[in-house]
């Protein structure tokens, strides 16, 4: 198969390359479903993955993009990011098959084997990662860029859910019916999923790609370059400390649900199905905003809202009444589900606006390497302080007390998890200050965002109520803050309104 790139690719080749492009990314989809997400963590959990083992495994996905300098060393070498990205592509999936075949037969004692073979995956994944973003950089249009990949987003969350949710139901008769093969299902799993990785790989081998021309310049020099850039050096930043937040606590949502609060496989994927149907009810509605106002303006819309949830998650296993823990997780979920759809378009977005044409992949490669750093370190952590917290527990309780009632209410339950909870949503706080230095063409104020939204979604005067006001708690909090500080430098002695 011709893998060489084009000169110039025509309409018809750039309209069938972007069909073809959809057909990987459902591939791809499958086989991250198969073979990741809540599944791998309850397959590690049978197998007896401890905490470190498992904060381990939500951490290869990220360390791995530190290899990522391979690619623009390939690319440079080879200036053909087709051949990359399917080569990488196809030898990322074997792995899957050799995972299959060790929880098939070697079970017992195997956790280690299949994290050693799991990062090649992964390895192989980051080489072909930043080849593959340059390359779509040069393939979508532009001015559709948001429109595109929040439809191919579309798409792919809809296999997700459907998937995910025939699984969930197969896993769980297994498992109530015959609890020998649960083990061996996981093993099915993976081999399926490696076999449609390999026809992705196959069909993106036949996407067209459009020459792209490169400086000649030391692979260092290029990686400095970027941090030089002021604007995406304040972006990498940002983005550092909002993934390392949120991988510190949410790689150990699953492991909570099953461990803590004993819930079936099939309320955690039901939930991660709602999620994922929000995600794809609102990821166009962003892809629309984002076209039209910023980025960057609609992570300060988004991320607010996911801070909130992440603060929710230390209220669930306060009461032992399931359905009332179920309603709270509900919640969490849908709103986590819109949020997250705006904050990772936009997140993919502002990193392809913001870097040059000529340079994309070094660019691009660094938003990934550097990031992913902090976000493979964040779960490490995680699974540590999960360990340390264990033993330790913090409540909060208010009792009222009458002659004919007494009645005491759990304000806040914290331990191992929880912790790990309130610790990621304070940092996730801390880090939307670091996105205020971004600057992006076209950005319009979030508070004129807000007020389009309103008008486009509230059905009530209350709906707009509750609206704004979530999207701009942020800001308050972070002015009351500042007002309370002021407040307490003039009061203090020896201030300047105490002098004579």
């Amino acid at each position: 198969m011709n893998l060489r790139p084009k000169k110039e690719l025509t309409e018809a080749e750039i309209n069938t390359g972007l069909k073809l492009v959809i057909g990987d990314g459902l591939a791809a989809e499958a086989m991250t479903t198969l073979t990741g997400g809540a599944f791998l963590v309850a397959m590690a959990i049978l197998m007896g993955a401890s905490n470190f083992q498992i904060g381990l495994l939500a951490a290869l996905p990220t360390f791995t993009n530190v290899f990522q300098l391979l690619s623009i060393w390939l690319v440079r070498r080879y200036n053909n990011r087709r051949a990359i990205s399917v080569i990488c592509g196809l030898l990322a999936r074997f792995p899957l098959l050799v995972v299959s075949v060790l929880v098939l037969f070697f079970a017992k004692d195997s956790v280690s084997l299949v994290i050693f073979f799991l990062f090649f995956h992964y390895f192989f994944g980051s080489i072909a990662g930043p080849s593959w973003n340059s390359w779509m950089k040069d393939l979508v249009p532009e001015k559709t860029l948001g429109a595109y990949f929040s439809r191919r987003s579309s798409y792919t969350q809809t296999l997700n859910v459907v998937l995910s949710l025939a699984l969930a139901f197969v896993l769980d008769y297994i498992k109530k019916r015959y609890p020998q093969y649960e083990l061996s299902t996981y093993a099915t799993m993976f081999g399926i999923g490696g076999i449609i990785g390999l026809l992705g790989s196959i069909i993106l081998a036949k996407t067209p790609e459009p020459q792209s021309y490169l400086v000649k310049e030391n692979v260092f020099r290029l990686f400095k370059r970027p941090l030089l850039n002021r604007n995406f050096r304040s972006l990498l930043i940002f983005n550092s400390v909002w993934v390392f937040a949120l991988n510190l606590a949410t790689p150990f949502f699953t492991v909570f649900l099953l461990k803590s609060m004993k819930m079936e496989l099939s309320y955690i994927i039901g939930l991660g199905i709602l999620s994922q149907i929000c995600s794809i009810l609102t990821i166009r509605l962003w892809g629309r905003y984002a076209d039209r106002y910023s980025n960057k303006t609609i992570i300060a819309v988004g991320a607010p809202l996911y801070i909130l949830c992440i603060v929710a998650w230390c209220f669930v296993g306060i009461y032992t009444n399931f359905y009332a823990n179920l309603v709270l997780l509900v919640i969490i979920y849908a709103v986590t589900g819109f949020a997250t759809a705006g904050i990772n378009l936009s997140l993919t977005n502002i990193g392809l606006k913001l870097a040059p044409k000529e340079e994309a992949i070094v660019y691009l490669s660094v938003k990934n390497i550097i990031p992913s750093t902090f976000s493979s370190i964040a779960p490490l952590i995680g699974g540590l302080l999960a360990d340390y917290f264990i033993h330790r527990h913090l409540s909060l309780t208010a009792t009222w007390g009458g002659p004919h009632l007494t009645k005491t209410l759990h304000l806040v339950e914290l331990h191992e998890w929880n912790f790990l909870f309130a610790i990621g949503a304070f940092l996730a706080f801390v880090a939307l200050e670091f996105l205020v230095p971004v600057k992006e063409v076209g950005e319009v104020e979030k508070d004129v965002v807000v007020r389009v939204m309103r008008s486009g979604i509230r059905n009530s005067l209350k709906d707009a109520f509750i609206i704004g006001n979530l999207m701009n708690w942020h800001n308050q909090l972070w002015r009351f803050i500042r007002k309370r500080t002021v407040i307490s430098d003039k009061e203090a002695p020896g201030s300047e309104e105490d002098k004579p």
